[in-house]
């Protein structure tokens, strides 16, 4: 069945206060808490906007509830379809649920199967298909004009877009003397909402978006003067790894949102875990990207009063299990040493007496001979080490070599 595809519109501040009109009572109206922390670290007034703390997770839930309220009772019974693969496909299940309209979600392959089975627990019909999202979109679009259903874009929507936008009503009346927001880019629907709400009440606030380096998709389109497909890149953000920006959303962003930044994938993680750390908060790496960009000085916010939008929560834990590894080896907390000892009894318990007596706690120990580079008649004992940071690395190292021991890191 062939269904005539929407006519692309335009945003208006208008468009967002209907949006909260439709959405109030539906959605949690998310806390935007100061954080004394950060705060010292950055030399700002830092304020968080917890959108991690929505039923599904993420803000995707604003822009998803407003689309399908503003379906025509026809548009209802037929039932909508979308592309995701993730936050998206939870949102417009959960919604489409409690409204008792019929979903279908189509998500990539390779989907995590705690997000595949979490839509499903929202009643959602689940399809999936191709290895990406690319792919997955256009299976959706396929499933569209066969079956009949409704279309509902993740970003480049404007009804979509103007629920993204009630954060930035929500975020006037919770610090009406904001000097600086920054939220995350993808397609740029969560941008473009936020900023148009924000500019067109108070002009001098300053909307910065923030991308990863590895898909600036955004960043590109400004560049070129208009949306282009750039090339596929791996990152840990992967809620904002969207290779073109919508038709929608970029005139958005092009007039409201007063500069694109980046940053690279280990300020993502290191955000990530300064998040997990300082505030007790899980956010994925979309959600941690404007942490990361005001930590590492691509925004000056010194002295300003700063509202951060950490836009989801929705971080697969295997990822977090390995962001959290890799975060305590680059504070010195964790530690590997390959120590060189003659292969001769009582070496190894020597060893390890040493670090017992510079209080540290040994994870895992194991001895290489035919595989280490080691002379005949030597061995290398490997050591994982959880320490107190870097002065009591550099103690360790220290107590090793007055006791004659050799060694190396990694």
């Amino acid at each position: 069945m062939f269904v005539p595809k929407r006519e692309a519109r335009g945003v208006t501040f208008a468009d967002i206060e209907r949006a909260r009109e439709r959405i109030r009572g539906a959605i949690y109206v998310s806390p935007c808490a100061q954080s004394q922390t950060l705060s010292e670290m950055t030399g700002a007034r830092v304020s968080l906007k917890l959108e991690n703390l929505q039923m599904t997770g993420s803000f995707k839930e604003r822009g998803a509830l407003n689309r399908l309220l503003t379906l025509t009772p026809e548009e209802r019974g037929r039932g909508v379809v979308a592309a995701s693969a993730g936050n998206h496909a939870q949102a417009l299940a959960y919604h489409a649920h409690r409204l008792g309209v019929t979903a279908t979600l189509v998500m990539p392959t390779p989907t995590p199967l705690v997000k595949v089975s979490a839509t499903r627990r929202h009643g959602a019909r689940v399809v999936l298909s191709g290895v990406n999202y690319d792919e997955a979109y256009a299976e959706a679009r396929r499933i569209e004009a066969a079956e009949g259903l409704t279309f509902v874009h993740p970003f480049d929507d404007a009804d979509v877009i103007a629920g993204q936008g009630t954060i930035g009503l929500e975020l006037l009346e919770q610090n009406p003397y904001l000097d600086v927001v920054v939220t995350s880019v993808g397609g740029g629907g969560l941008a473009g909402g936020v900023a148009c709400a924000l500019k067109e009440t108070n002009p001098k606030i300053r909307v910065v978006g923030v991308e990863a380096g590895a898909v600036a998709s955004m960043a590109e389109a400004r560049a070129r003067g208009g949306p282009v497909e750039i090339p596929a890149g791996a990152t840990i953000a992967d809620g904002i790894a969207v290779r073109r920006v919508g038709d929608v959303t970029y005139p958005l962003v092009a007039r409201y949102v007063d500069d694109i930044v980046t940053v690279d994938e280990e300020e993502i993680a290191s955000a990530i875990l300064l998040l997990l750390e300082g505030e007790k908060t899980v956010v994925e790496g979309a959600g941690a990207v404007t942490l990361a960009a005001i930590v590492n000085r691509r925004i000056d916010v010194q002295g300003k009063r700063v509202a951060l939008v950490l836009s989801g929560g929705n971080i697969d834990v295997n990822v977090l299990s390995r962001i959290i590894e890799r975060g305590l080896v680059k504070d010195g907390r964790l530690l590997r040493l390959r120590v060189k000892v003659p292969d001769r009894p009582g070496n190894l318990s020597r060893v390890t007496a040493l670090m017992g007596e510079e209080g540290v706690n040994i994870l895992d120990v194991s001895h290489h001979r035919a595989f280490a580079n080691v002379g005949l008649g030597e061995t290398e004992i490997v050591l994982t080490l959880e320490t107190r940071g870097v002065e009591h690395v550099e103690a360790i190292e220290a107590a090793l070599l007055s006791h004659g021991f050799s060694f190396t890191k990694g």
